[in-house]
């Protein structure tokens, strides 16, 4: 055999390595663009998202998770992906503590008599027979909470009053949410107790206060947690502005009451050349009970679904199956989610692409993105398809995926971010104002619109978008 130099041969060497180890961009052909298009237009003047979400929160109604309404949203969420003609359905289950609410009243003793409008929040601890009264001590913020001496609080109601203000991205939720689940468990730390905070919410004239879960982990540590409404908490603001001492009777009937075993429903458009490579969409299909769940998740079921049932009726199968996932209990922690990453943790290098809707039904107005660096010019092309329907692409924000899908993307799942318009969110979520008229049927299309055109682009790329196990363990993304 002829032998080459030592130097040509080095050179050879470095040559093969240096195209072995050079990644082929990520693209998505001309033909899956234009279908895309195509789809996006039809989905700007189809209904089927809409019909979608009248139904669930007709037919159903609120989702308390572990409800008997939670088992009929189950069976109405299995019956309506065969109905959109899904080819594959099924259900993976999930099991979480059963948090029921009964009622809950509260009114201040002294030193000026009055009811006080409130909800208990999820995983709350009930009062004793007859309620308890307490003391009031107000903090301005958790900073304020988690720095006082502990003696000023023991025995005492905690209650904490921050005003949530109004962002299109609705980021001052970071600070609400914060209060919600971390305020309860320091206050009972320091011996409370019981614990009262300033909605976690932007409408200023409403009294509808807004629920939601608090950070207690172990029932045996929890104690009485509810949310007064804004006009409530601006009320008792006053009062304790006086200067005189003042007390509060608190009379919350809930807890948790054993285990409940509930389950993620999920319907497929079977990919044609890859069906075990998934581009994953989804929902959470629990709500809180005091509305009907339209904006939180009502929209964000039917948005998935009705992006999926557009691309099962194109003429061919996508070359990758598109996978749509409701929910279970998202509300009360993530519940669905995290089982549902923990069971395919192995498989996520299959996951192409995925994204929730979990913010509403406004449209979408951002889009941001966690992919492989190879897979930048394929967000592009995704981005030059949603563009004219109003979706700016911020190439320097990470995507985490939305609320249960950033479990999946913690995992390693390549992921999108799609950001609706918040600017009145957090007027209606969590709230008994949480109700259908809240969505605009046009906004609404837009957003199947993005979520069909992305999903069948992913799903026709040539190449992945970097789904691998710990692949974006550093990016940043936050849901």
């Amino acid at each position: 055999m002829r032998r080459l130099p030592l130097s040509l041969l080095a050179t050879s060497l470095m040559l093969a390595i240096g195209t072995a180890s050079a990644a082929t961009p990520t693209t998505i052909p001309a033909a899956a663009v234009k279908t895309a298009e195509q789809l996006r237009d039809t989905a700007m003047s189809d209904n089927t998202g809409y019909q979608i979400v009248e139904s669930l929160t007709t037919e159903v109604g609120p989702r308390l998770a572990g409800s008997p309404a939670d088992a009929r949203g189950r069976e109405w969420a299995i019956a309506k992906f065969k109905a959109l003609g899904f080819d594959k359905v099924y259900t993976e289950e999930v099991s979480y503590p059963l948090w029921e609410r009964r009622s809950e009243h509260a009114e201040i003793i002294a030193p000026f008599p009055q009811p006080l409008d409130l909800i208990a929040l999820g995983y709350s601890a009930g009062t004793p027979k007859g309620g308890l009264t307490a003391q009031v001590v107000r903090f301005e913020s958790l900073d304020a909470l988690e720095k006082a001496d502990p003696a000023s609080v023991k025995g005492k109601i905690v209650y904490v009053d921050a005003r949530m203000e109004r962002y299109k991205d609705g980021h001052d939720y970071g600070m609400g949410s914060a209060i919600r689940t971390r305020g309860p468990v320091i206050a009972a730390k320091m011996g409370a107790a019981a614990f009262l905070l300033r909605s976690a919410g932007t409408d200023a004239h409403s009294r509808t206060p807004h629920t939601g879960v608090t950070g207690f982990e172990d029932p045996k540590d929890a104690i009485p947690a509810a949310a007064l409404s804004n006009p409530d908490a601006d009320q008792l603001s006053r009062v304790v502005a006086y200067g005189k001492p003042v007390s509060i009777k608190l009379d919350l009937d809930c807890g948790i009451v054993g285990t409940y075993k509930g389950a993620n429903v999920i319907g497929e458009v079977t990919g044609r050349k890859h069906p075990d490579q998934v581009v994953v969409i989804g929902g959470h299909l629990d709500s809180w009970d005091p509305g009907t769940g339209a904006i939180d998740d009502g929209a964000g079921v039917a948005i998935a679904m009705a992006a999926g049932k557009l691309i099962h009726d194109l003429p061919q199968r996508p070359d990758r199956t598109v996978r749509v996932i409701a929910f279970a209990n998202e509300e009360m922690g993530l519940w669905g989610g995290r089982a549902y990453a923990d069971k395919h943790a192995a498989e996520v290098a299959k996951f192409q692409l995925g994204t929730e809707s979990d913010f509403g039904a406004r449209k979408i107005w951002r889009m941001s993105a966690s992919v492989k660096p190879e897979a930048r010019g394929a967000i592009e092309q995704i981005a030059k398809v949603v563009e004219p329907i109003g979706v700016a692409y911020d190439a320097k924000m990470p995507g985490g995926g939305g609320s249960d899908l950033s479990q999946m993307h913690a995992k390693g799942m390549a992921a999108l971010s799609l950001t609706q318009d918040g600017t009145d969110y957090f007027d209606y979520h969590h709230t008994a104002n949480d109700t259908l008229d809240k969505i605009d049927p046009k906004e609404l299309a837009q957003n199947v619109a993005v979520y069909a055109a992305f999903s069948y682009m992913a799903a026709q790329a040539e190449g992945d978008f970097g789904s691998a196990p710990g692949a974006f363990a550093n990016d940043g993304a936050e849901d």
